[in-house]
């Protein structure tokens, strides 16, 4: 026998008050509706770079647009292309210049056709480790340089670190700086780095990082420096026979939008922008090392590579060899505070500061 429909109203009315009670000891969960935003007050901004997705910046894009989705209710979409595959190393740049993309994260090495004065992170055992390359990136050198894309119409939003680069080669092991005489290795289009290697003998040729595969498969060029992480995930220990561990040189990531760009956002929207950045850094400079770490573990397992740890004096030898870099570097500077910041950081540096 049905109850009388006085009786199923009261039931269905308490069945609706005990769901909405939340459980004992436990916080509701704030439900947000992302479907709630008309189309014309939805913003979408497209992140371009061109490494992997596993990577120390790949994880880090991908953590800082889920924030900014979750910060702004859905309001503000980051869409992620990693890999290149929206504008490869030689177009993201202009592209964010013309309008056609809203962030991009290149290396610091890559800005230094247009801005010189970043190829500061590419000088060689300049940091003596991560805390001091943290300190440069927010201390007196990140802000020298950040004015510099200022009065290039671009903002640097934050820097992302990868980690310390590894020489590889297919020719031969690089133990002294000898070994490096004749071969030919891939370099960012920076004239740091290629002086790097015309000191050691050898040649640096500029190529982009998605074509380095195939300029090392191919023989066109015989090694490369790169960080495990980049290593590993382009499969270049697979066409590469010998690795030094020389943590040389350094591979960081600026953050860049276009400054009109920048201004036209909505206060609010650049205050949920900063505060995923800030979350997102935080994560890629306690993880980056990690992350580096582990890839390095998956490179050595997979036997491909003759891996030689370099000695305190091996690394003395380089940073001797290397040492001309830097001097020519400070006298094409004109920032007087640029350059005692650089003075400070060789002094602290080692083995640089015990080089003759």
């Amino acid at each position: 026998m049905r109850a009388p429909l006085d009786t199923c109203r009261h039931i269905l009315v308490l069945l609706l008050v005990v769901l909405s009670i939340p459980a004992w000891g436990c916080t509701p969960t704030r439900v947000v509706d992302h479907e709630q935003w008309a189309p014309e007050e939805r913003i979408i901004l497209q992140f371009s770079h061109v490494v992997a997705e596993n990577t120390p910046k790949g994880q880090a894009a991908r953590r800082f647009a889920d924030l900014v989705y979750e910060r702004t209710g859905g309001r503000v979409e980051v869409q992620v292309f990693p890999n290149g595959s929206l504008y490869g190393d030689g177009e993201e740049l202009q592209a964010l210049r013309d309008g056609r993309v809203d962030l991009i994260a290149p290396s610091t090495g890559k800005l230094a056709q247009l801005f010189p004065e970043w190829q500061v992170f590419d000088l060689p055992y300049v940091f003596a480790d991560h805390d001091a390359v943290v300190a440069a990136m927010e201390g007196p050198v990140g802000d020298r340089l950040f004015q510099v894309l200022r009065r290039r119409g671009l903002m640097g939003l934050t820097m992302w670190s990868n980690g310390f680069k590894q020489m590889t080669s297919a020719r031969g092991p690089l133990v002294t700086p000898e070994d490096f005489e004749g071969q030919v290795f891939r370099v960012q289009p920076s004239r740091v780095l290629v002086e790097q290697f015309r000191l050691l003998g050898a040649t640096g040729v500029p190529i982009g990082f998605h074509e380095t595969f195939r300029a090392l498969e191919s023989g066109q060029v015989d090694g490369q420096e790169n960080t495990p992480s980049n290593i590993y995930s382009k499969k270049f220990h697979e066409v590469q026979r010998y690795m030094t561990l020389s943590d040389h040189g350094y591979l960081g990531y600026v953050v860049l939008v276009d400054a009109d760009r920048w201004q036209n956002l909505d206060p609010e929207v650049q205050e949920a922008l900063l505060w995923a950045l800030e979350e997102a850094t935080r994560w890629n400079r306690e993880n980056a090392p990690r992350i580096n770490a582990e890839d390095l573990e998956r490179i050595r397992a997979s036997g491909r590579l003759e891996i030689h740890e370099q000695t305190p004096e091996e690394r003395a030898a380089w940073a001797a060899a290397l040492r001309p870099v830097f001097d020519s570097f400070l006298a094409t500077l004109h920032d007087d505070q640029l350059i005692l910041a650089l003075e400070e950081l060789r002094r602290a540096g080692f083995p640089a500061s015990e080089a003759p």
